[in-house]
């Protein structure tokens, strides 16, 4: 029999009914600290994972390295992860593919009355950067500060390297002049007062990238494509069903307070579900792709082996086209 059930946000699904014990099971592993928990709850509270003919089974993480060798290893059937160690991975003969997640990205913060106003500012300041040498963001400024100048902005800044809680804290603090940081814990410091100079969005368009590139995706190997393509459609279309409610309704977002950590402050409630919402894909497009590819050769000139490995351009197959 063929349900029809529709959500507030007005989307409307068909559904086998089934048992959950009777439908295939998807193992995704994902970071208990992690932001794709929103997506995960959103799926498992609203049952859109049996209406798309699967049974979501979450594997927690301890850490981004435990979620590549568990894909590895088969422990899980899908983790979050970027499309760069995807491509690395291609590179280097593990077939492993993707398909995008998200293009939330950060930006240059800068405290309250900061004189800094664009990166022509920042020679002879300091710079906070979560993630290290490598860091994405870190990579794009460098190339978008490139652009304007000769010199090299590592030359005229001081980079200093820290966990994302510690350049929040220094950034308000005034220990710092500006921060790079993930796109969360930038939401978190606007809420705290501070100020985006430019996003790294911004920069991308600066430097002849339109569409921005999906920085993150869910990675899966070719085997799990080839043995459960089934399934694997089913998890990818309640997690678009997902962001498509997270993208309309409102209501959604309220029962997610806890897990953002944002219980009793509207403000960061507010500032972590609208700057969410700017990174959210509603679908794959094929210029997801091309924009990929011409972000890679941004990161494999500014950030060489240590970022992309020893092959400069993205990998065919980097992203999962069968979907």
């Amino acid at each position: 029999m063929i349900h029809v059930i529709k959500w507030a946000a007005g989307l409307t699904f068909l559904s086998t009914v089934a048992a959950a014990q009777d439908l295939p099971e998807v193992e995704v592993g994902v970071l208990s600290y992690g932001t794709a928990q929103w997506e995960m709850k959103v799926i498992q509270d609203h049952g859109l994972d049996e209406a798309h003919g699967v049974e979501l089974v979450l594997r927690d993480l301890g850490s981004e390295q435990a979620g590549d060798v568990a894909l590895q290893t088969g422990d899980v059937d899908i983790i979050l992860t970027d499309f760069i160690w995807v491509s690395i991975q291609r590179n280097e003969g593990r077939g492993i593919t993707l398909v995008p997640h998200s293009r939330a990205v950060g930006g240059l913060m800068v405290p309250p009355g900061s004189s800094i106003a664009g990166v022509d500012d920042l020679p002879g300041r300091t710079i906070g950067i979560a993630g290290g040498p490598v860091d994405k963001s870190w990579i794009i400024l460098q190339a978008y500060y490139a652009q304007r100048h000769d010199d090299p902005l590592a030359d005229a800044v001081e980079a200093r390297f820290g966990a994302p809680p510690l350049v929040n804290e220094l950034l308000a603090s005034g220990e710092l002049d500006a921060s790079l940081n993930f796109w969360h814990w930038n939401a978190r410091a606007k809420a705290a007062g501070m100020s985006e100079v430019i996003s790294v969005a911004d920069m991308l368009g600066a430097l002849g990238i339109s569409e921005q590139a999906p920085l993150l995706g869910w990675a899966f190997t070719d085997e799990t494509a080839a043995t459960k393509p089934e399934a694997l459609r089913g998890f990818l279309d309640a997690s678009f069903a997902a962001k498509r409610l997270l993208l309309e309704d409102d209501e959604v977002w309220e029962g997610l307070r806890e897990v953002m950590r944002a219980s009793g402050d509207d403000a960061l409630f507010a500032q972590l579900r609208d700057d969410y919402r700017a990174g959210i894909i509603a679908s794959f497009e094929p210029a997801i792709v091309e924009a990929a590819g011409q972000t890679f050769e941004i990161m494999a000139e500014f950030g060489g082996a240590d970022l992309v490995g020893e092959t400069p351009t993205m990998a065919e197959g980097t992203f999962w086209t069968d979907y």
